[in-house]
């Protein structure tokens, strides 16, 4: 059994390292959504939002890690990277001021530091 939170640092290891802006996980459990943790970023360019997405994606693949779903365009505010268990949102700093995710969902920031 693949222990859920180990993952989650080890990506966001893996964010920081890619210099991934303000990294946040959010606990969904208690939420009707059908996953268990949003991982939400802040990227400071298209190119550097699209490096991401193509790190995050290898990283769940090389894991063994099932995707259900990711955006694979360009020029966006927001990138989705659907794991299941784990969906990464991957915004422009406008996109995540104006979407707010962290302020929609009342929920509790995971620490896993």
């Amino acid at each position: 059994m693949r222990d859920v939170l180990e993952e989650l640092r080890l990506l966001l290891k893996l964010m920081r390292e890619k210099e991934a802006i303000d990294p946040v996980v959010l606990d969904m459990r208690k939420t009707p959504l059908p996953t268990d943790y949003f991982v939400i970023v802040t990227a400071n360019s298209q190119i550097h939002m699209g490096a991401l997405r193509d790190a995050i994606v290898e990283f769940f693949e090389s894991n063994g890690h099932p995707l259900i779903y990711f955006d694979k365009g360009t020029n966006y505010d927001w990138l989705l990277i659907d794991a299941g268990d784990i969906v990464v949102h991957v915004f422009t700093q406008r996109g995540r001021e104006f979407y707010d995710l962290e302020g929609l969902w009342e929920t509790t920031a995971v620490r896993l530091d």
